[in-house]
């Protein structure tokens, strides 16, 4: 409340209501009930006006969503409720938890899914938590440690460009009983420094997709440390890329190997634009966008990860490895162990003697759950996990 941009929403909010009528729609409002240091108390005054302003334009929550930083005294409740016209049962205590998957048990324990389904006269039987409840309970004392995973890319600064897939790497942790731990390390600073002492301490290395040339270099060192190193190792998306052109530069000796979209005229192209894409000049949503079926190999750890040969992934990229280099490069042990039958395309690459070292063309972790983590993530976890135990 209070932003004049959401005032188109807010009408549309209330007349669905009149629309849908009262038993299909609820009102949950999301207030903030402040701490005032100074004074040492809790103030109701901002839910108080947020609540006001909305019943100006003719919107009466149904519930309100009061987060805070510590618990909400009964009494405080009880006022909120009679000044806000909210039954007292439906103010409910948001506090701030230690990570996000503690949010729904706090939820539970203050009955805010059950004012939800008598609201909207649902019939459901209790809500079994158990599997949310061995969730939080990994990451608060996991049986397996600590793991330490290494991002490179070249958006560290702002490490909420890199949420989903610290997600899923929570969730690659969850699946291993072991808690991840994220080491972000820009990678213009490795191609500046070189990798020495960046990446020493580390069980994982993982290299993130991203756009443009700045970095590349600096994960192009990265990866090859990971490779002569026997740390696991995982590209998504360009890291995919350029854990081609790293192989290709050092194991089959092109020197001049690299992407076109960084050097037009690269005299050894192993990644280049896709033929479908030379056409598109207008960018926007023109990029090869959403699930595209792979096939996996049997006998690869993609396959191990997955445990069957027909998937389905989503990808977000122009470029793809140019199969003009297939021959030379699997000459000297790089499997693909994921193709897209339609087209012919490179999916997944993998190398067979190394403890763990896979990349893949698409983006795995959009599609990992906390209870349902992704297989590549969950292996990489196991790999890096099995490497920290080695060390």
């Amino acid at each position: 409340m209070g932003d004049i941009e959401s005032l188109p929403f807010l009408e549309a909010i209330r007349q669905l209501r009149y629309d849908r009528g009262q038993g299909n729609t609820l009102y949950l409002h999301v207030t903030l009930v402040p701490y005032i240091r100074t004074a040492g108390e809790l103030k109701t005054k901002p839910t108080q006006h947020s609540v006001m302003e909305l019943r100006k334009i003719g919107i009466q929550p149904d519930i309100l969503l009061c987060r805070c930083d510590r618990e909400l005294p009964q009494d405080m409740k009880r006022k909120i409720s009679l000044f806000c016209n909210v039954d007292e049962s439906c103010v409910i205590q948001s506090v701030d938890a230690e990570h996000i998957y503690a949010v729904p048990l706090a939820l539970n324990k203050e009955r805010l899914d059950e004012q939800v389904v008598e609201k909207l006269n649902i019939w459901t039987k209790q809500p079994d938590l158990t599997h949310w409840q061995n969730v939080v309970e990994t990451l608060r004392h996991p049986s397996h440690g600590e793991v330490r995973i290494a991002i490179v890319g070249k958006y560290v600064d702002l490490t909420e460009s890199y949420k989903s897939l610290a997600e899923a790497l929570t969730h690659g942790g969850i699946a291993n009983d072991c808690r991840v731990y994220l080491k972000y390390i820009d990678a213009e600073k490795l191609e500046e420094n070189g990798v020495d002492g960046w990446l020493d301490d580390v069980d994982g290395v993982l290299v993130p997709g991203g756009f443009g040339e700045r970095g590349t270099e600096g994960k192009v060192l990265a990866i090859e440390y990971a490779r002569t190193k026997n740390i696991p190792f995982f590209g998504i998306c360009l890291g995919m890329q350029m854990a081609a052109v790293e192989f290709a530069r050092n194991v089959c000796g092109l020197k001049k190997a690299c992407s076109t979209e960084f050097k037009a005229d690269c005299k050894e192209p192993v990644i280049h634009l896709m033929e479908e894409q030379k056409s598109v000049h207008k960018k926007g949503g023109t990029m090869r966008l959403g699930a595209c079926p792979c096939t996996v190999t049997k006998g690869t750890k993609a396959f191990e990860a997955y445990n069957e040969t027909d998937i389905s992934e989503r990808h977000r990229h122009r470029y793809e490895f140019n199969n003009t280099f297939r021959e030379i490069m699997t000459t000297k042990g790089l499997v693909l162990s994921g193709i897209n039958q339609q087209k012919d395309l490179v999916e997944i690459i993998e190398l067979p003697e190394h403890p763990w070292f896979l990349a893949c063309q698409f983006h795995p972790e959009f599609k990992s759950k906390p209870l349902v983590p992704h297989p590549l993530f969950k292996a990489f976890i196991g790999a890096s996990l099995g490497h920290r135990n080695q060390r």
